[in-house]
């Protein structure tokens, strides 16, 4: 009882003075008093004043504060008094107005006990409201029963494909790992086999090359020798005098330049097919 006094207590608060109806769009005056935005209004133009209509304060301005805290309550207040069965529509024939008790089973549509007698419905089967509804609700329920059945399957296929795309990934990045490590490896090995290569190279060009050079040497003292030979002969020529050309001449031993001794170019190749390739079959 005194839950229900304190109930009634707390909803006169959301009592509008003026239309005495829950609150509408309340608002606040500067004395504090609460109204409807349209009922204040409305005071103020039929006295044209602007008072308060509880305590009478006047005030120079219209002032009017929104209450958003006062309408949630009207609003909660409202719904509390409200009859919940006013809005619950009642259904009834729209042929003979009674009220729909049976369902025909064979037409699947909702009658009164005057259409049961009709010729429309001759001979037909009928269920009452409530068994109508039981057998309707287990038709339901083997539906609900069906697609929680189906979406328990459907959530397991669901973690089943993304454990095999998380496998796949997984895979995927372990194959990864190990093509980059064995392309390592064998970029080493070639790296080695270049080296390797490059220095055998170079050696066989240091042992052909200086065999050359050796020859180059020998070449070149020859030539030495010969320009050597040919400047004292080109002065021996140069001698203008003729008894003197003929008296140093009678005692030298006259020299073709047949005791020279000829030396021939040296020649090496390198072993191209060797160095040359094809090298990526060779590697």
């Amino acid at each position: 009882m005194a839950a229900r006094q304190q109930g009634e207590s707390w909803t006169e608060e959301t009592i509008c003075p003026i239309c005495l109806a829950f609150f509408t769009d309340p608002v606040t005056l500067d004395c504090g008093h609460n109204f409807c935005c349209s009922c204040i209004t409305q005071s103020w133009e039929k006295n044209r004043i602007n008072s308060c209509a509880e305590c009478r304060s006047e005030f120079p301005e219209r002032n009017l504060r929104i209450n958003r805290a006062l309408a949630n309550l009207a609003e909660k207040a409202r719904e509390l008094t409200s009859n919940p069965n006013e809005n619950k529509s009642k259904l009834q024939c729209e042929e003979h107005q009674e009220d729909l008790k049976l369902l025909c089973a064979i037409d699947k549509k909702l009658i009164c006990l005057i259409c049961r007698d009709s010729r429309e419905h001759k001979s037909h089967n009928f269920l009452p409201i409530t068994e109508a509804v039981e057998i309707y609700k287990g038709h339901l329920q083997c539906s609900l029963d069906s697609l929680t059945k189906r979406k328990s399957e459907t959530i397991e296929a669901e973690l089943t494909q993304k454990r095999k795309i998380s496998e796949v990934r997984e895979q995927a990045s372990s194959l990864q790992t190990h093509i980059t490590s064995e392309f390592t490896k064998m970029h080493q090995i070639l790296t080695e086999k270049e080296q390797r290569l490059l220095r055998d190279l170079r050696e066989e060009e240091e042992r052909i090359v200086e065999t050359m050079e050796k020859n180059l040497g020998e070449i070149q003292e020859n030539l030495n020798s010969i320009e050597e030979k040919l400047s004292k002969l080109q002065k021996r020529m140069e001698q203008k005098d003729d008894l003197i050309f003929l008296r140093e001449e009678v005692n030298q031993k006259w020299s073709t330049g047949d005791d020279i001794q000829m030396i021939t170019v040296a020649s090496a190749v390198l072993p191209i097919e060797r160095f040359k390739g094809p090298l990526q079959y060779m590697a």
